[in-house]
């Protein structure tokens, strides 16, 4: 019993500190800018791209070489004086929009923007169908003959004789 509390306990302390290190930030003290407001945008840009590298994380969380220098390249260009809009659209014209966490809806991203509505959609029809199925077959009255499963004029025979035969033996 103490040994299945211990682990447990263990498991538990292991997923708070997984869970706990979420806000942790990829962000070197030389990357950060003295002016607050800046600063604030930048994280807001961050936040908002995705790491080439890692290809799931924003460059704000990844410590990736490539992050770094996204970071920094978005600070320089905030600090030249580029609104959020030139210095994003900068960063796509670089790197394609696939550097976007959120990609804009387009005609080039509807695929991507409808693959869960396709996917649901999928999915309902085939729990659909096999609810269908299953209860047609669970419906169906045992010893009776199909439409689908006709018996060849052969077979017809043999059975007709098999049961003359039993039905004779009765009298």
């Amino acid at each position: 019993m103490r040994f299945a509390a211990s682990v447990v306990l263990g498991v538990a302390v292991l997923f708070a500190a997984v869970s706990w290190g979420g806000d942790a930030l990829a962000l070197q003290p030389d990357e950060i800018l003295s002016d607050a407001a800046l600063e604030k945008r930048a994280r807001g840009l961050s936040a908002e791209l995705r790491c080439l590298v890692c290809q799931n994380q924003s460059i704000d969380d990844s410590d990736a070489p490539l992050a770094r220098d996204l970071r920094l390249l978005v600070r320089e260009r905030l600090v030249a004086g580029d609104t959020d809009t030139e210095v994003r659209d900068f960063v796509v014209a670089r790197y394609g929009e696939f550097v976007l966490l959120k990609p804009p809806f387009s005609v080039e991203t509807l695929l991507l923007w409808f693959i869960p509505l396709l996917a649901l959609l999928a999915a309902v029809a085939i729990l659909w169908s096999s609810f269908r199925a299953g209860q047609t077959t669970a419906h169906e009255p045992v010893g009776e003959v199909s439409a689908g499963s006709a018996l060849t004029p052969d077979e017809q025979a043999k059975l007709d004789a098999l049961l003359a035969e039993k039905t004779d033996g009765k009298a």
